[in-house]
């Protein structure tokens, strides 16, 4: 019998590592979008990977993503409600985040274009730009921002179109190329 609880341990922990690896960096960018630091996000992650811990294996897995990013959601609309004000991104953090391996002027244009977006989306509602960073930055479907926002996936597809229309008004034509579904 002992050995038939290790097997489920064992189960647990390797997918609880798999989440870790697959959803730990999206979860720390999109609980800094509530939060605007990236110290205070990661400790709103690491909640919410103790709480999958506390789970139950078998009712979250077909639903993981959604339900990480709700629960991720969840505790950053806590940290905020419980601390009433929200601090600014320093410069300093955004310097010490990932840049990956492109040149210094390749990762200043990058920086850059990316500013113009996040001033661009900072003009649009919460719920639009909520959901306009679940669909393109962390890759939900409508379906699964449905689950964490507690819309109805029609107002989540409203949202969207209306937050992208306006969205292209406040852009550059060469980032609004990007915003575009491209046909073929």
């Amino acid at each position: 019998m002992a050995k038939g609880n290790d097997d489920m341990v064992t189960i647990q922990e390797d997918f609880i590592k798999q989440a870790l690896v697959d959803y730990e960096s999206p979860l720390i960018g999109y609980a800094t979008t509530f939060l605007h630091d990236v110290d205070r996000a990661r400790d709103v992650v690491q909640d919410t990977f103790i709480r999958l811990y506390q789970q139950d294996v078998d009712k979250v897995r077909d639903g993981l993503k959604a339900w990480l990013f709700t629960v991720c959601r969840n505790r950053a609309l806590d940290v905020i409600r419980k601390e009433r004000r929200i601090v600014g991104l320093e410069e300093e953090q955004m310097a010490r985040m990932p840049s990956g391996r492109r040149s210094p002027s390749e990762r200043a244009d990058i920086q850059e274009r990316v500013s113009q977006v996040h001033e661009a989306l900072a003009r649009l509602s919460e719920n639009q730009r909520e959901v306009i960073l679940l669909k393109f930055e962390q890759g939900l479907s409508y379906e699964e921002i449905s689950e964490v926002t507690d819309l109805s996936a029609g107002n989540v597809g409203f949202l969207l179109h209306t937050g992208l229309k306006r969205l292209r008004t406040f852009l550059p034509d060469d980032l609004v190329q990007n915003l575009t579904p491209q046909t073929a």
